[in-house]
């Protein structure tokens, strides 16, 4: 009989990111090569079906974490306008979420990561180290990332 593995921690964070369409939100979240740029844990691209990301595409990832390499299954759930949703399955999983709702002058970002126990002792210890890292705003600074980005702007970033 296998367990479900139960959520440990879960991360939210919101950016205003001015003069960003949700169209342009979503075109950086789901492009691998400008995934790597604001990411809040750094990994390749192993493989991808297509160049972006969209609804019901795979891909697998892999980094470092905790300083162990690691590889995950990634299954986009729904990508558009409105939001990117996703899943990662690896030695600890990932709940993944980017709602995108529009402004007056621009978009509102509200970021949400919940991570999965993992089966084992490596496991565990990437289950917490993740919920440490999150928990030491690395969720706050990938949306600053990304406002920077969008937006060229590093003041506006930091206050992301």
């Amino acid at each position: 009989m296998r367990v479900m593995a139960t959520s440990t921690h879960t991360s939210v964070a919101s950016a205003t990111i001015p003069a960003a369409a949700p169209r342009d939100v979503l075109a950086l979240l789901t492009t691998p090569e400008a995934i790597a740029t604001w990411a809040p844990v750094p990994f390749e691209i192993d493989e991808i079906d297509g160049r972006y990301l969209r609804t019901g595409s795979r891909a697998r990832v892999s980094g470092g974490l905790a300083g162990r390499r690691v590889a995950f299954d990634i299954d986009v759930h729904r990508a558009d306008e409105e939001c990117l949703s996703l899943t990662a399955d690896g030695p600890v999983g990932f709940d993944v979420e980017y709602l995108v709702t529009p402004t007056d002058d621009g978009s509102e970002v509200r970021a949400s990561v919940s991570v999965r126990r993992g089966e084992g002792l490596l496991g565990r210890v990437l289950a917490q180290a993740t919920g440490a890292l999150l928990s030491g705003g690395a969720l706050d600074l990938a949306l600053g990332r990304i406002t920077r980005e969008l937006t060229g702007d590093f003041e506006q970033a930091l206050a992301a």
